[in-house]
């Protein structure tokens, strides 16, 4: 269980019930108040080392943008919602572009306002909306802070219309597994090899708990889809990923395997991510490498086309002999 070691707060959180009720939770911790979640200039100051310490702290505020962005992968919108940032600490992560303002978590307590946009966008829609409500954040591991996600799930099941989907790297989903959430959720969980997670995904869940979780989940009546993402490119990977596949296809229930989907996605790395690695992971893997990667703009760093081409081959090669029966969404 996550406990903070300083709780950065703005003021004006205690007039929502949320607010109150973290304020309640974590009396023991300091805290220090701030004017804007988005700015704190303490955190600006840190350096690339401190990132680990960095998550320790645990920042609580008031979401001010609630601008849905249009998506068309497995959902319409990618929608801001109760939190951003994680307490994990993947090495790939795309938050951490901006390590000393998205690395650490962010709570916002005005979850009301954010769900009734929500609702009132998808019931004004001529078609079914998909919205993914998980894109900045871990729902699953925010919600063993807040119990967001019931939360939300109760409050959107009798919802006319719409959809909600997120992702997620964590097992604990024993918290929504009794909700009556009426076929309107999709859960994806993200999988990698445990080669992969025991050295970069650092703070997620295992393999083996990820898999089990998929499987409640599936048996609770959730929608599910399963991610593999992102892959890395290590030196062994393909031998990696066909191991991945052969333990999905092993210890996925038959109910979860009967209609579960997939997304591929290679990982993205960036120029940031090298120089706080560097200096917060010093004996960890090193994830760059210039010899099958190329600039992708804005400091990233992309696959280059030979090897995504040859890496979509592999996988739909293998996907298609372990799970020929099940869609893969896409694979970029």
């Amino acid at each position: 269980m996550f406990k903070p070691k300083v709780i950065y707060y703005e003021k004006d959180i205690v007039n929502y019930e949320l607010g109150k009720e973290l304020m309640e939770k974590y009396k023991e911790v300091p805290k220090i108040e701030i004017e804007n979640h988005n700015n704190i200039e303490e955190m600006r100051k840190k350096s690339n080392k401190e990132f680990i310490d960095m998550k320790r702290n645990l920042i609580i505020g008031i979401r001010k943008t609630h601008k849905f962005v249009e998506n068309h992968k497995t959902s319409d919108y990618l929608v801001p919602y109760t939190s951003s940032g994680c307490t994990a600490a993947c090495m790939y992560c795309y938050l951490v572009c901006n390590y000393n303002k998205c690395s650490y978590l962010r709570l916002f307590v005005n979850r009301e306002q954010m769900l009734d946009k929500i609702i009132k966008t998808s019931e004004k829609s001529e078609k079914e909306l998909t919205f993914e409500i998980g894109s900045n954040s871990d729902l699953v591991l925010e919600n063993s802070i807040t119990k967001n996600l019931v939360w939300t799930i109760e409050n959107f099941k009798d919802t006319k219309k719409g959809r909600l989907t997120f992702p997620t790297k964590f097992d604990m989903v024993d918290d929504i597994l009794v909700l009556n959430h009426k076929g309107k959720v999709t859960v994806r969980m993200s999988v990698n090899p445990d080669y992969i997670i025991n050295r970069v995904e650092f703070g997620t869940s295992r393999l083996d708990a990820r898999i089990n979780a998929i499987n409640k989940l599936k048996e609770a009546g959730y929608n599910v889809g399963i991610l593999i993402a992102p892959v890395i490119m290590v030196e062994n990977w393909k031998e990696l990923y066909l191991e991945l596949i052969k333990i999905l296809d092993s210890k996925l229930s038959k109910k979860a395997k009967k209609d579960a989907f997939f997304e591929i996605i290679f990982m993205t790395y960036s120029y940031v991510h090298t120089k706080i690695n560097e200096e917060a992971f010093s004996n960890a893997i090193n994830l760059y490498n210039k010899d099958i990667m190329r600039g992708g703009g804005r400091g990233k760093y992309r696959y280059k086309e030979e090897y995504k081409k040859d890496g979509e081959m592999f996988f739909r090669k293998q996907m298609n002999k372990y799970f020929p029966n099940n869609k893969i969404e896409y694979i970029v």
